[in-house]
């Protein structure tokens, strides 16, 4: 089965720019996971018969956002960070509550969960590091209460560059949003807990981005940071078949990722 992740940065304007059914098409996902979604689903009219749909958006109108659209039907759908979990991390700061932003949605399979997040950003000035602080803990908690029952995958716009070979400029960006020791600590905490970055099973070589700025023909020149990723159990190692970054899909700042799962739902 094929499982894609991919930040639209607005589901309606990808669909207005006319990319949103051609990549259906020629991809043709068994589960397609989105990040800022920016749209309600009464907002979004899809002929997509083929998809179970899912949303969780924020209660602030054309905000953040996610979603999950499956050719399987899920034995349960989740919303958010569970209870517990928040009552234990400080989730709300300054620019708003982070628990109401839509930022996360779950999918349990028989055999495995697919959970997607959008990852709040650090902001240019780093004020949202604290927020950073709480937030990466609290949501690898989740998968972490998710993985003692069956293993998961997880997936999403995590706002973060891991290693020096995750984006063009490192040594210019160095300590800048997206490539502090905080949030790239944040990071490797998720790997220490036993979850896996899907494409560098595959593929240990920079050049490889699924962001770019729109500024100064970043794209064109590859001039990119790689931040969204796929990651699964350590149990799932042995059916992930192929891992890829998809670039030459276009209709966001971010192209999809995708990861092959030998297993059937």
């Amino acid at each position: 089965m094929k499982i894609y992740s991919w930040n639209m940065n607005g589901i309606r304007a990808v669909a207005k720019k006319g990319q949103l059914e051609p990549f259906l098409k020629e991809h043709d996902p068994d589960v397609l996971c989105i990040q800022e979604t920016k749209a309600n689903h009464e907002q979004v009219d899809l002929d997509w018969p083929q998809y179970y749909e899912f949303w969780h958006s924020a209660d602030k109108k054309g905000y953040s956002g996610t979603a999950i659209f499956t050719k399987h039907e899920p034995l349960e759908v989740r919303n958010g960070l569970p209870e517990d979990i928040m009552a234990q991390y400080n989730l709300t700061d300054s620019y708003g509550d982070t628990t109401k932003e839509g930022r996360v949605i779950t999918a349990e399979f028989e055999p495995f969960y697919i959970s997607t997040v959008y990852t709040p950003n650090a902001k240019d000035d780093l004020s949202r590091i604290p927020m950073r602080q709480q937030w990466d803990p609290a949501f690898l908690s989740y998968m972490k209460q998710l993985q003692a029952v069956k293993p998961v995958i997880f997936c999403g716009d995590f706002n973060v560059a891991h290693t020096e070979i995750d984006l063009a400029r490192p040594k210019e960006n160095r300590g800048k949003k997206g490539f502090t020791d905080e949030e790239r600590a944040g990071f490797d905490e998720m790997v220490a807990a036993g979850f896996v970055d899907t494409f560098r099973m595959f593929n240990q070589e920079g050049g490889h981005y699924t962001w770019w700025s729109h500024f100064a023909q970043a794209r064109e020149r590859n001039v990119g940071w790689r931040i969204d990723y796929i990651m699964v159990s350590n149990s799932l190692i042995p059916f992930v078949k192929q891992a890829r970054i998809h670039p030459d899909v276009y209709g966001s700042d971010h192209c999809p990722v995708s990861v092959d799962v030998n297993i059937e739902l």
